[in-house]
Formats: C-alpha cells, sequence, structure tokens
C-alpha cells in the first residue's frame, strides 16, 4: 500500500566534503553535483555514513544509521530524528489508521509538529527526538489495540491525537480504555473528547454541584445534557430541568409574537437541540408534554424546591449576583445540578456583575462542589473555532497591558 507522501527514492551518493544547504524545516538538502547541477533530496534518504557539511565545511550532520538519523537544525540548533518503523497490520488496519485522503496522519503531523511517511508496513516518522518517540509510541500501542479488536473511528483517533499531544505523558491505550463514554437513551454513545470533558463528566458523577466554565465549543452544555438524560433514563432522578437566563446578546428584539412559552423559546433553543440529537424527536416531545423533561426561563425558578432532578443552568454568566443566589438556594434532596457559562461572553447591561464569576470566588471551596475550567484546546467545534477564540484570547491580553 503506498500512500500520498511516499516520495520516490533519491539516489544519493557520499557527500563527503562537499558543502550543501538544508532547507529551513530540515527535511530537504541540496547536494552540488557536477556541472553546476544540484541534487535535492529528502534527508531521510541518505545512507549511513554520509556527511553532510555546512558552507564553511564544518560538519552539520553525521548519520549514525539507516533506521535513525539526528539532525542538527542549521539555523536554531533544533536537533530532529528521523525513525523508520515497520507497523505488521492489515492493509485494512492501515487504512483505518491513515484515514481518508491521509487526514487521520495529516492531522497527526499538525499537532506534534513531525513528518511521517509510509510505504506497505514501512512508515518513517521525521521531526524533533521527543515528538518522534511520542509518534513511535501511538504507532505501537495502535497496533496493539487492533490487535485486540479494538478499532477507533476517525474521530475518536483525532481526539485522541489531540489529548496525547496536550499532555505528552498519556499514551493511546490509555485514552481508550479510560475514556468516559455514555449512551443517554440508546441513541447515540457520547465520549469525552479532551482531557477536561473527562474531568467534566467525572465531576458531575461525584459531585452534586458542578460548575463548566470555559469558551464555547467545549461540550459544557451537550455533555451536560447527556449526563442529565443518562440520569433519567436509568430512574436516578424524576425529572429534568433546564434554566437558561432570558438575556438578548447584544441586540434588542423588540416584540416577539406568541404566548408566554413561545416568546422565551427562542432563549432555550441550544438546550432543545441537544436534547433532539440524544433522544428520539416523539420521546423527547412526550416528555416534554408530561412535564418530566422542562425547559425554562431561569425567572420561573423564584420559589420552587427542585428535588430528585437533574438541573442544568446554561449561559450563566448572564445571571446577576441575586439571581445566581436564587438558583443555588432551589436545590432540593436527590438533586444534581450544573451550572455552565463563558465569562467571555457577557450580555448583561454595562456595570452589573456577573453571578458565575462571583459565584466561582465564593463556592471554590465548599465540599461537594466542583469547578472545571475549559480552554481554547477543549473546543471540539469547527477547527476555526479554536483559532478564533485564541485570537480573541490574545486580543484581550494585549488591551489588558
Amino acid at each position: 500500500m503506498s500512500h500520498k507522501w511516499a516520495a520516490p527514492v533519491c539516489r544519493s551518493e557520499r557527500v563527503g566534503t562537499l558543502a550543501v544547504r538544508i532547507s529551513q524545516d530540515a527535511r530537504f538538502i541540496t547536494v552540488p553535483k557536477r556541472r553546476g547541477s544540484t541534487l535535492v533530496c529528502p534527508l531521510r534518504f541518505f545512507s549511513a555514513g554520509s556527511h553532510i557539511v555546512d558552507t564553511y565545511q564544518k560538519p552539520i550532520v553525521a548519520f549514525a544509521a539507516v533506521n535513525e538519523t539526528n539532525i542538527i537544525h542549521p539555523l536554531n540548533g533544533a536537533r530532529h530524528t528521523l525513525r523508520n518503523l515497520k507497523i505488521i497490520l492489515p492493509e485494512r488496519a492501515l487504512e483505518a489508521l491513515f484515514g481518508p485522503y491521509d487526514q487521520n496522519i495529516k492531522y497527526l503531523e499538525s499537532v506534534l509538529s513531525v513528518s511521517i511517511g509510509g510505504r506497505g508496513n514501512d512508515v518513517s516518522i521525521e521531526g524533533d527526538e521527543a515528538d518522534v518517540a511520542v509518534v513511535e509510541r501511538i504507532l505501537k500501542d495502535y497496533a496493539q489495540l487492533f490487535t485486540e479488536g479494538k478499532a477507533p473511528t476517525d474521530v475518536e483517533l483525532r481526539d485522541a491525537f489531540k489529548q496525547i499531544a496536550d499532555d505528552r505523558t498519556a499514551t493511546l491505550r490509555d485514552v481508550f480504555n479510560n475514556q468516559k463514554r455514555i449512551n443517554p437513551a440508546g441513541r447515540k454513545q457520547v465520549s469525552a473528547r479532551t482531557a477536561n470533558q473527562g474531568l467534566y463528566l467525572e465531576a458531575i458523577e461525584k459531585h452534586d454541584m458542578t460548575f463548566g466554565i470555559g469558551p464555547a465549543g467545549t461540550g459544557k452544555t451537550y455533555l451536560a445534557v447527556a449526563m442529565a438524560v443518562q440520569y433519567l433514563m436509568q430512574k436516578r432522578v424524576n425529572r429534568i430541568i433546564l434554566a437558561r437566563p432570558a438575556v438578548e446578546a447584544g441586540e434588542k428584539l423588540g416584540f416577539l409574537p406568541g404566548d408566554l412559552q413561545d416568546k422565551v423559546d427562542p432563549y432555550l433553543r441550544p438546550l432543545y437541540d441537544a436534547l433532539f440529537d440524544l433522544v428520539d424527536y416523539e420521546r423527547v416531545t412526550k416528555l416534554l408534554e408530561k412535564r418530566v423533561i422542562e425547559v425554562a426561563p431561569l425567572a420561573f425558578m423564584r420559589g420552587r424546591t427542585l428535588s430528585d432532578a437533574f438541573i442544568i443552568l446554561d449561559e450563566a454568566q448572564n445571571t446577576t449576583t441575586e439571581q445566581m443566589k436564587m438558583f443555588l438556594t432551589r436545590i432540593g434532596f436527590g438533586s444534581k445540578a450544573v451550572i455552565t457559562g463563558d465569562v467571555t461572553q457577557i450580555d448583561l447591561p454595562h456595570g452589573r456583575k456577573s453571578g458565575l464569576i462571583e459565584a466561582d470566588h465564593i463556592l471554590h471551596d465548599i465540599p461537594g462542589i466542583a469547578f472545571v475550567h475549559f480552554d481554547k484546546n477543549d473546543v471540539v467545534r469547527h477547527h476555526l473555532v479554536q483559532m478564533i477564540v485564541q485570537a480573541y484570547e490574545e486580543h484581550s491580553n494585549k488591551v489588558s497591558i
């Protein structure tokens, strides 16, 4: 099996003391030949004993072996390593590892800053020594997982690559064996796609009250709704209550037609979206009609005691101090509460303090309450969302300075 990055092998001559040029990314060299011509060749194709010198005739690269090569970057002195591995797997397993159009390998290259090439069962890895070691460990773990009958999907593989890139001590086996997976209603399996998401699910399981704070796209609301549905289906609670403050996102909507429910539904639509994604439409509709699942504005919570329920307060950054205190004191016996919000997207009137920010400071040390903070690395939407979040963070830091 040959993949798009399996470049034709260049035949290299012994360089001796010839002066050569190395590309800035330390992946290609230009070797001067007779009559003024040059040979451009990937460094990986030089054999043992080849010798490369800089323009001052000083050795900068010495190839120690065919299968493992140390490359000293000529500009910044970074050490690169080239390793060749042989992965013994069926062709379908290799195709699953590489992914459609080699997307999985491309993603692994991007998150670990390595170059991966392959021809048949032979795979070459080139990059920083530490990164190459991580990739080598990933490939060996994948081979072992596959022989055990475990076949991760493309999405699961990429999520695992990202987690390992963030935490180099993690292994592919650890990620898949310890990954928190739930199947709330038998329709769709939901799993933690980042390390913080795993901590979030564990915190919800172990604590009566959990705060999930972080940027958009980190799965705070979706995972909370998934846990709520699972608790309901397992009869660990009798109902689900989903609440949101009815605050306009920086714009005046004016008069909204319909009855009270019609007027507040636009604010609650994201909660409905999560429900319908996890549970069949007919089933959700019946549960809503029977008030087993209740979706309501935060203002409707005043004066109530919510027992034997899974309660989610979404967009909590738009609560005032008084509203947050009111909500937190609604929790009754046998209930579990999850509060989510993004403190960078507060739509309260100027001068009003966010109840979520204040709760983070006041309640942090109370036993039974967990706080999980997400960051840009936990964004699981379109890859541009992660870049947008990072750009805004950098801009805010510059402005604050």
